[in-house]
């Protein structure tokens, strides 16, 4: 499969406190990763690294992917919920076409079809109903589920997910997954989550990031490779998905 992003020897971190160090990792078409790891184990800082917001204090990002002119972008990005999202004055389907948008024109004009696709993807989500809604009037998942939209409107090489299901009901959790599986047939997709049990049960590989970054290239992972990679999560399964809970750690 063809590399769309790779990370080379990448330490990172904010001022002078290093969060990552030797990372290393290659993201190639149609790869499902799940990210894990502590609290404070540096997978924000990561997410921020790959999509350009933080730049390395040593290491490269090398951009394999060449993006089609049809793209806007090569990754889309759903960014981990606030609460502070609902204080926007803007629509559910402004919100769609803002992933339209390009750095040095935000306020430009939509054309008819790119209108047209943002409606289609909320019809393909199910909140067509919710196009002309205010971003304040929708619930969690709803919200999610827009900041989804948004994320996929320029078919990106690469999705990258920072704890999609933060602040949202079962239902668009397990709605979410689905979703993904249908999306991964068209682009790669890196999704960081605490859920360890669940992600594994969806995802293709693992990285367990605590400082450093530890892959593992399936979706079965032991405790003691956790405790290998210095990855002090505990994982408790039982029925059909697995639920996991986070172990005691300390920095």
């Amino acid at each position: 499969m063809k590399e769309i992003i790779e990370l080379k020897d990448i330490i990172a971190g904010y001022g002078d406190e290093v969060i990552l160090k030797n990372v290393n990792l290659t993201i190639r078409e149609h790869d499902f990763i799940g990210v894990i790891g502590p609290n404070g184990g540096g997978k924000t800082t990561l997410v921020k690294v790959i999509l350009g917001l933080l730049k390395p204090m040593s290491g490269k990002v090398l951009i394999h992917a060449t993006v089609p002119e049809k793209q806007r972008r090569a990754i889309g990005y759903l960014p981990q919920l606030s609460q502070s999202d609902q204080k926007f004055p803007i629509t559910v389907l402004e919100v769609v076409l803002s992933g339209l948008a390009e750095p040095h024109r935000l306020f430009k004009r939509f054309s008819s079809q790119e209108i047209s696709k943002a409606k289609s993807l909320l019809e393909q989500t199910g909140i067509e109903a919710l196009a002309k809604k205010n971003m304040g009037e929708l619930s969690g998942g709803q919200m999610q589920r827009v900041f989804l939209c948004r994320a996929i409107i320029s078919d990106p090489m690469l999705l990258i997910l920072d704890e999609p299901n933060t602040f949202v009901d079962n239902r668009f959790e397990s709605d979410l997954y689905e979703t993904l599986k249908v999306l991964n047939r068209r682009m790669a997709i890196l999704m960081v989550s605490h859920d360890v049990g669940t992600i594994t049960y969806y995802v293709k590989t693992i990285a367990c990031v605590n400082r450093e970054l530890h892959y593992h290239t399936s979706n079965q992972i032991s405790q003691e490779q956790l405790a290998l990679y210095n990855c002090p999560i505990q994982i408790i399964a039982h029925g059909h998905i697995p639920h996991t809970v986070l172990g005691e750690h300390r920095h």
